[in-house]
């Protein structure tokens, strides 16, 4: 039997005074990590200080 090796990525998308808004640099991230092969796993938000948590995956 095979079993697929993962390796895994984290990005944090935190509170930006300037620039972007943060739904605009999630999509872009988003778009980056796809076209990298990630597939997004999961989705955390940190409330107490605005941080979003993107979780990825892709064949090792």
């Amino acid at each position: 039997m095979n079993h697929t090796q993962w390796k895994y990525h984290v990005t944090e998308i935190g509170l930006q005074l300037f620039g972007a808004s943060a739904f605009d640099r999630i999509r872009e991230e988003l778009d980056k990590r796809g076209a990298l092969g990630w597939e997004l796993v999961t989705v955390a938000h940190n409330s107490n200080n605005s941080s979003t948590w993107l979780y990825f995956k892709k064949p090792a």
